[in-house]
């Protein structure tokens, strides 16, 4: 992943047992992994707190300014299944850099946006060009991640996202009040064109078909569909797909700012108050992920998993009452940090488990139905928050989101097995065995013959 060494790995769940070492400072792993997620999150960090305040310039209701929300999310969920066929036609790689370099065009766009319904129209673009990015770097890092590397990769490239984040949305919120509120999504453009910059020459193809077929001179056998969803059609499996929707149907309701929207509209809250809080949300979750990235390659997926979303459900809790009793603003922003602290335990480690279940063979389809499930709770996360809030108030909105992720909590712990570690206790013949039969539960009878796999550059 970024970085070359003898034997890399090449499927997914490969190497449960595997020792080397992970240079997780590689020149070749910053460059590729961590400076696009650095850049890209600074860019986002600086137009995020600015977003609720430029959708309520345009002089529309809350309700109405939960779209700038919902067509983001929308854009993201449309594009999962084209964007996963297109992986596996062709390849990983012109899907990455395609991703930020789209991202740059719509963010010039909403800058200029003459009315409300052409920021709708950026905002779906928007999040059509991140899903691009973010599906195309969750591939890769399943392609070339061992067992025990791939719950640090992925949170810590989250990690060092929030900390080009630390200050990033106060920088946009002081931008915006200062200067111009449509200045910061300059700046987001520019970051997302930076960061793209070094893949061009670092990024490689990781597709293991595609790798395989090249080296045998042949052309890249076309996975069907059918035989995608067959492999999907098993109890834990289920499980699992269900546990990722209530996931992100939890976290959707703050990863699209409508927490943001809720203080900006009933506490009357500027640009500058939001970022300032954002910043504080990001500081509280930076030691995090790495703390949880090295318990899931250590100790397994549900060590984290389990725990955080218990956590989460209280912070909900929490939350909910300060709209029951109508309590004052810092008692909100506590409530918030408590919420985002308890997102910062969960934040990647779905995805964790999902990189360990993914097959080798059209994985990039599997990858799509997955974030399709994701997206789905994502993007369903604002539009009942939104309606059940203004029909039955926020009391229930909260309620709804703090349920949610007590169910994820449930769904893990008993139903489904861990895919790491201890638990399993075993790992695949080769690269080309399907990661479904982890959720089988089925012991492969030649572990330890593992397939050499061609050490390949990650995003």
């Amino acid at each position: 992943m970024g970085h070359n060494r003898p034997g890399g790995a090449g499927g997914a769940g490969q190497g449960a047992g595997n020792t080397s070492k992970l240079n997780v400072m590689s020149r070749e792993l910053f460059l590729s992994l961590y400076l696009p997620a650095m850049a890209i999150s600074l860019g986002e960090g600086i137009a995020t707190p600015v977003l609720p305040v430029y959708a309520k310039s345009f002089g529309i209701s809350l309700g109405m300014a939960t779209l700038v929300i919902i067509l983001n999310g929308i854009g993201s969920w449309v594009a999962t299944i084209p964007i996963g066929y297109l992986m596996d036609r062709l390849g990983r790689r012109p899907i990455l850099l395609a991703g930020p370099l789209l991202t740059a065009a719509t963010a010039i766009m909403t800058a200029f946006a003459p009315t409300f319904w052409f920021l709708l129209v950026c905002r779906f673009f928007s999040g059509a060009a991140q899903q691009m990015w973010h599906l195309s770097r969750l591939t890769m890092i399943t392609d070339t991640g061992k067992d025990r590397e791939r719950g640090r990769l992925i949170t810590w490239m989250q990690q060092v996202s929030i900390f080009s984040g630390l200050f990033s949305p106060a920088v946009g919120g002081f931008i915006a009040t200062y200067w111009d509120i449509r200045v910061p999504f300059f700046f987001h453009a520019a970051m997302c064109v930076i960061a793209i910059i070094p893949s061009f020459r670092l990024a490689k193809e990781t597709d293991p078909e595609r790798t395989r077929a090249a080296s045998q001179g042949r052309e890249i056998e076309k996975v069907p569909w059918q035989e995608v969803f067959h492999g999907m059609a098993n109890r834990q499996m289920l499980a699992f797909f269900t546990a990722q929707f209530m996931a992100n149907f939890t976290r959707g309701v703050n990863r699209g700012g409508l927490l943001n929207l809720y203080a900006v509209y009933q506490y009357g809250v500027g640009a500058q108050t939001i970022g300032l809080m954002a910043s504080a949300n990001s500081f509280l979750q930076l030691p995090l992920g790495f703390t949880t990235g090295y318990i899931m390659d250590k100790w397994g997926r549900k060590r984290t998993i389990v725990p955080g979303f218990s956590l989460l459900f209280v912070a909900m809790i929490f939350m909910t009452a300060t709209a029951f009793f109508q309590l004052p603003f810092p008692i909100f922003v506590a409530a918030y940090l408590c919420v985002t602290f308890s997102q910062g335990i969960t934040g990647g480690n779905m995805q964790v488990m999902g990189s360990d279940l993914a097959p080798a063979r059209g994985r990039g389809q599997w990858m799509a139905v997955w974030r399709l499930i994701a997206e789905t709770g994502n993007q369903l996360s604002p539009t009942v928050f939104a309606i059940v809030g203004a029909t039955f108030g926020y009391v229930g909105a909260f309620g709804i989101v703090g349920f949610s992720s007590l169910s994820v909590a449930l769904l893990v712990g008993l139903l489904i097995r861990e895919t790491v570690g201890r638990d399993r206790g075993w790992q695949p013949r080769n690269a080309g065995e399907s990661a479904i039969a982890v959720a089988h539960g089925k012991a492969s009878k030649e572990a330890g013959a593992v397939e050499p796999a061609k050490p390949v550059a990650a995003p």
